[in-house]
């Protein structure tokens, strides 16, 4: 049932946007008692935080892959970096309109990004201390440098920058990607 719940609120968030996508709104499109719907969620709040959370799950879902996946971790870094990005560059070219939309209800969903960043900076953990296990990298605390990796190459995934970057050559800001990766990956061999 929550599935389906969730399911009618992303149509209907997609149709009608966040102020349209209240757990009334889906029980009716659900034709149901709202009862029904707050048993699985107590606010509208907590159903937009449930389709934020869905909709991070799918950018972090396949970097986990990338993350426990085979290849060095430099290469798994740049694997990594580069999947993230074109993600949240598909989404905002596909569809700029519903990425608006999106990312209204997860900045107002602010744990859940929160718990998705700690997600993120986790997976590249496990890919720093891979490197570190291997003796590719020799960084001395894992947690930190993984959070410098994210900080240092979020203007290729964070949802302000992909917007700004949308317009530019595709090619263009992988190369730059590729770049900026090249110096952290370098800096992670030396000990930085």
């Amino acid at each position: 049932m929550r599935e389906r719940i969730l399911q009618t609120a992303e149509a209907l968030l997609r149709r009608h946007g966040p102020s349209k996508t209240s757990v009334v709104d889906v029980s009716r499109a659900m034709q149901m008692s709202h009862a029904n719907v707050y048993r699985h969620f107590a606010s509208k709040a907590a159903l937009h935080d449930a389709i934020a959370e869905r909709w991070l799950h799918r950018v972090s879902t396949p970097l986990a892959d990338i993350a426990a996946g085979p290849g060095t971790a430099s290469e798994r870094v740049e694997a990594w970096v580069l999947a993230l990005m074109e993600m949240k560059r598909r989404k905002v070219l596909d569809d700029p309109e519903m990425f608006a939309t999106y990312h209204a209800v997860a900045m107002a969903a602010r744990e859940v990004v929160d718990a998705h960043v700690a997600t993120l900076r986790a997976q590249l953990a496990d890919i720093i201390e891979s490197g570190v296990v291997s003796g590719e990298f020799s960084p001395t605390n894992v947690d930190e440098t993984a959070r410098a990796v994210l900080d240092a190459t979020a203007r290729f995934h964070h949802p302000h920058h992909v917007l700004e970057a949308a317009s530019r050559d595709a090619a263009g800001e992988v190369q730059a990607a590729r770049a900026v990766v090249g110096l952290l990956v370098a800096g992670l061999r030396s000990g930085g």
